[in-house]
C-alpha cells in the first residue's frame, strides 16, 4: 500500500480518536453539572437565558450562561458578558468549546441558548452537546420558515428537537394548536411539561426591569425557581440584576431638530405576533400630539420577511409614516400602497437612495408635523442605514446626558 495512503488512514484514525476522546470528556464535563438548561424558541431566547442564569447565580449556584442574541456572549460566573470572538462562521461546535473553557468541577449550572436553526442540528445540539435536564421553549412563532417549516405545527416540531430526555420542559406557549404537539414530543422523550403562567407575574415585577420586559419570559424563570425551591424574592432579584441583551427594547428620549423624539429599537423583532405585542407596550408613549414613524428595515437576503412585514405594517400596526431602509424599497412600497397605505406617507431612505444620516434624520424627524415623534425600528437588525441611525441616536443620547449632568 502506498505510503501516502497509509499516512492518510493514520491521520483519519488519529482525528477519529481525538474526537472520540473529546466527546467522552465533554460528556463527563456536562454530566457533572446539577443543572443543564437548554433554551429554545422563536422570541425571547436570549433574555430568558440571561434571566435564568441571573436567578440561579443569585440563589447561590455557580452558573455559566451562553447567549447568541444581538451578539454571541458567555455570561461568566460573575455575571459579566464575555464576547465570543469568532474566526469563522458559527457552528454548534461552539457550544462544546464554551463548555470546555468555562465548565469545571466547581460549576453547578449551565444555561445555554440554542444557536441552531435547522432541525437536525437542534437535535444534535440536545442529544450530543447540552443533554439538558431542563428544557425551555419560549414560544412558537412564524419565523425561519425556510429551514423550520411553513406552519406553526411544523415550526413547533423543529424547536422541540431540544426537548430534554427524561427531564422537564418549561414553556409559555399556550396556542391550542401547538400544546398537543408539545405534550406528544415530551411524552415520547419521557419528559414532563410545565406551562408558565404570565398571570402570576405582576406589573410591579415587570416595573423593576430597566428595559421593557415581557411577563411570559419572567414566568418561565419563576417556574424553574419553584422547581428548585428558590424563593420568589431571590429569583426576582437575580433576574433584575442580570445584564440584558443589547437588543432588548429600551426607550430613548431625545431632543433632535427642536423636537422631542422617543426612540424604540425593535429591530430584533422578526415575527408578526411579537411585533404586535411589542407595539402594545408603546401605547403609553403616544398622545394626540405624537407622529408615529415605523422603519421597515429590510435585508437583501430576507425578501420573504420584507413582504411579510410590509403587510403587517399596514394590516396589524398603525403608523402615521412608514420609512424603508435597506433593500426591496420598490417592492415594499408597492405592497404598502396596494394595501391602501398613502404613497405620500412613505419615505424611501434605503439602498436605492443611500442618503447620509443627517438627511435621514431630517426627513424622519424634522419633517414631521408634530413636536413629538415616536420612531420605531423593526424587522431586521443590520442594514447600513439602520447602523448609521443607531450610532447617531446613541451619540445624541450621550450629548443630551452630558449637557444635563447625567
Amino acid at each position: 500500500m502506498p505510503i501516502a495512503v497509509v499516512c492518510g488512514y493514520l491521520v483519519s484514525l488519529a482525528l477519529l480518536a481525538r474526537w472520540a476522546l473529546e466527546s467522552v470528556m465533554h460528556r463527563r464535563r456536562i454530566g457533572r453539572l446539577a443543572l443543564r438548561v437548554h433554551v429554545n424558541g422563536i422570541r425571547g431566547k436570549s433574555t430568558v437565558t440571561r434571566i435564568i442564569a441571573g436567578m440561579l447565580r443569585e440563589a447561590g449556584y455557580i452558573t455559566i450562561g451562553k447567549a447568541t442574541g444581538t451578539e454571541a456572549v458567555v455570561v461568566n460566573r460573575d455575571g459579566v458578558d464575555e464576547v465570543i470572538q469568532r474566526k469563522a462562521a458559527p457552528t454548534i461546535l461552539e457550544q462544546i468549546e464554551v463548555a470546555r473553557k468555562y465548565v469545571d468541577h466547581t460549576v453547578d449550572a449551565l444555561v445555554i441558548e440554542c444557536m441552531a436553526l435547522r432541525p437536525q442540528y437542534q437535535e444534535v445540539s440536545e442529544r450530543m452537546i447540552v443533554r439538558s435536564n431542563i428544557g425551555v421553549l419560549t414560544n412558537v412563532r412564524e419565523d425561519h420558515q425556510d429551514v423550520m417549516g411553513e406552519t406553526l405545527p411544523e415550526i413547533a416540531r423543529s424547536l422541540l428537537n431540544t426537548c430534554p430526555f427524561n427531564g422537564v420542559l418549561v414553556t409559555a406557549e399556550r396556542n391550542p394548536a401547538i400544546t398537543p404537539i408539545i405534550e406528544e414530543v415530551a411524552a415520547r422523550r419521557g419528559s414532563t411539561v410545565v406551562y408558565a403562567d404570565p398571570g402570576r407575574v405582576t406589573d410591579t415585577d415587570i416595573g423593576r426591569f430597566d428595559y421593557i420586559a415581557f411577563k411570559e419570559n419572567v414566568a418561565i424563570a419563576l417556574v424553574i425557581a419553584e422547581m428548585l425551591e428558590i424563593p420568589r424574592a431571590v429569583a426576582m432579584d437575580g433576574m433584575v440584576a442580570a445584564a440584558p441583551d443589547p437588543g432588548v427594547l429600551r426607550m430613548r428620549e431625545l431632543h433632535i431638530l427642536g423636537k422631542r423624539v422617543t426612540w424604540a429599537n425593535l429591530f430584533a423583532v422578526n415575527d408578526r405576533e411579537s411585533m404586535v405585542a411589542a407595539m402594545e407596550k408603546l401605547v403609553p408613549y403616544i398622545t394626540p400630539a405624537t407622529t408615529t414613524v415605523g422603519i421597515l428595515n429590510n435585508r437583501a437576503d430576507r425578501e420573504r420577511r420584507a413582504i411579510q412585514f410590509a403587510e403587517v405594517a399596514v394590516n396589524d400596526l398603525s403608523f402615521d409614516r412608514l420609512v424603508t431602509f435597506g433593500a426591496f424599497e420598490g417592492l415594499v412600497s408597492d405592497l404598502l400602497v396596494g394595501h391602501g397605505y398613502p404613497q405620500d406617507r412613505i419615505l424611501n431612505l434605503g439602498d436605492a437612495h443611500s442618503p447620509p444620516v443627517e438627511h435621514i434624520i431630517d426627513r424622519m424627524v424634522g419633517g414631521m408635523p408634530t413636536d413629538h415623534v415616536l420612531v420605531v425600528g423593526f424587522v431586521n437588525i443590520h442594514t447600513h442605514q439602520a447602523e448609521m441611525m443607531l450610532e447617531y441616536f446613541e451619540r445624541e443620547a450621550e450629548l443630551w446626558v452630558g449637557a444635563h449632568g447625567g
